[in-house]
């Protein structure tokens, strides 16, 4: 599928602009080379090998910030900087300063540049635009913030926020397991990881392993509390659940087969059908979650 991790935020209800506008937005932040002397660029690119910055489907848009970025290791700045630093001390008679290095690695660093190979990477997002979701497909918290800079430097007051729920995703999952059951249509898998409250942050982790033992009772009898739990709902979507709210490694369970109706005549259709299902699937699955978290919580709580 599309999206792998999930950072979840909500868009303002006051947010309205069609598809083809926000394209054209997007395209005049298209992403660029990198100049002979810039180590980044930023900017956007086609979500599907077309030249169309918004892939839209039925009020589901996909976009994709691209990065490219100078691959010059530190390691062979340092290099280089010291082989330089060894002449000049020869030339000048006397061994180099720290300012001085500094200003040869910075030397360095100018003139290899132009000669750096350049690597490229995407950070993929879904908006929708009926049940004002943006989720972005990041690891971290960085990642997706910096997919938010780039989306602000197409549109100055992009409305949008952190998702935040009236129950919190560590104390509802600690209930859920001590419970031994989630609510609604999720349900425990075996993967777990806990953490301590004291200063030790002792922290456990069970991976692929039965979370019905006496030993995970007594880890929370001992004040633990949940950090990742593993969840399943309606025995489609499989995930990894975070106190953070991050919805990670993501699984669509055999949804292609039972839904789609036959196998996919190319790659566009493919990509068609997967973002259909993902789309139909994922709007569900966090309108679920956020009742199973007590619902969001309202502006200025």
């Amino acid at each position: 599928m599309l999206l792998k991790n999930l950072v979840i935020y909500r868009l303002g209800k006051l947010w309205k602009i069609e598809a083809d506008d926000f394209e054209k937005k997007l395209a005049r932040h298209a992403l660029q080379p990198c100049g002979s002397f810039e180590m980044e660029s930023r900017g956007w690119v086609p979500p599907q090998g077309e030249d169309r910055f918004v892939y839209s489907q039925q009020r589901h848009w996909l976009l994709t910030l691209g990065v490219e970025h100078k691959l010059l290791p530190s390691s062979v700045i340092r290099q280089f900087a010291k082989e330089r630093a060894t002449q000049i001390a020869a030339q000048q008679a006397w061994p180099v300063g720290r300012k001085q290095m500094r200003d040869i690695r910075d030397q360095v660093t100018t003139e290899l540049l132009p000669r750096a190979l350049s690597r490229r990477s995407t950070t993929r997002a879904w908006i929708d635009v009926q049940g004002r979701w943006l989720v972005v497909d990041a690891a971290a918290d960085k990642a997706a913030e910096e997919f938010l800079e780039a989306l602000r430097r197409v549109e100055d007051d992009f409305p949008c926020k952190r998702l935040d729920t009236q129950r919190s995703p560590g104390a509802a999952m600690t209930r859920w397991l001590a419970a031994g059951d989630a609510p609604l249509d999720f349900s425990i898998d075996q993967d777990l990881e806990l953490l301590a409250p004291d200063a030790s942050k002792a922290t456990v982790r069970y991976a692929r392993h039965p979370l019905e033992g006496k030993d995970i009772r007594d880890h929370i009898a001992a004040g633990k509390s949940v950090t990742r739990l593993g969840l399943t709902w309606k025995n489609r979507v499989s995930f990894v659940l975070s106190d953070k709210l991050h919805v990670k490694r993501i699984s669509f369970l055999d949804i292609r087969d039972e839904d789609a109706g036959g196998e996919p005549q190319d790659e566009e259709e493919k990509f068609d059908i997967d973002f259909a299902l993902m789309t139909g699937e994922l709007s569900l699955l966090l309108a679920d979650l956020v009742k199973a978290l007590d619902g969001e919580k309202a502006a200025g709580e």
